[in-house]
């Protein structure tokens, strides 16, 4: 499976690119940070960002992307600008027909380092190390990218069950309340 990850931010926004291969083998096969300058109007530093995540996308043809999901109470105007990349890559995703998962700061630290409370330093070399990387991934954001790719690639199969439970238990819901109606 190909998985892009993607750390979403205003000014720094990490991309990435990883295959998975059999059980937890996972290929990193490119990442990158795109700059948003902070003077510049927020829709042109948005379509920078959506210029960049297209590009991607032409050339990397992911089947799925993971995105951190955004939520703080500390800094709304961060948030919001978190929030606004994220949703650019979401539309860049649906206007392809690719499937986009988000995944939360702590869902992707617990998979990567089985502490969902780590911290950055401790993410970044458990990326290094699972990707078998010479150098340790920089910016952050760059390292957080990869993270949710890994995330997603180790996560997949447990969302694709969890949905056909979930298809399976609407179906039964619906049997069960036909047979309720035609009993009264």
């Amino acid at each position: 499976m190909r998985v892009m990850g993607v750390d979403p931010g205003l000014t720094r926004c990490g991309l990435s690119v990883v295959e998975s291969g059999r059980g937890r083998q996972i290929v990193a096969l490119d990442v990158d940070v795109v700059r948003t300058p902070a003077d510049e109007s927020l829709p042109n530093r948005l379509l920078m960002i959506s210029e960049h995540v297209e590009h991607w996308l032409d050339t990397h043809h992911p089947e799925v992307i993971a995105v951190e999901r955004v939520f703080s109470q500390q800094n709304v105007s961060t948030v919001m600008g978190t929030a606004q990349a994220g949703g650019v890559i979401a539309l860049a995703a649906a206007k392809r027909g690719i499937a986009v998962h988000f995944h939360t700061p702590s869902e992707v630290k617990a998979a990567v380092t089985g502490n969902g409370g780590a911290g950055k330093a401790q993410v970044t070399a458990m990326v290094t190390r699972i990707l078998g990387l010479q150098a340790k991934p920089t910016p952050a954001d760059a390292a957080d990218a990869l993270a949710l790719a890994i995330c997603h690639c180790w996560r997949a199969p447990m969302i694709a069950r969890m949905a056909q439970a979930e298809a399976l238990a609407a179906q039964q819901r619906k049997r069960f309340a036909a047979k309720v109606k035609a009993a009264t």
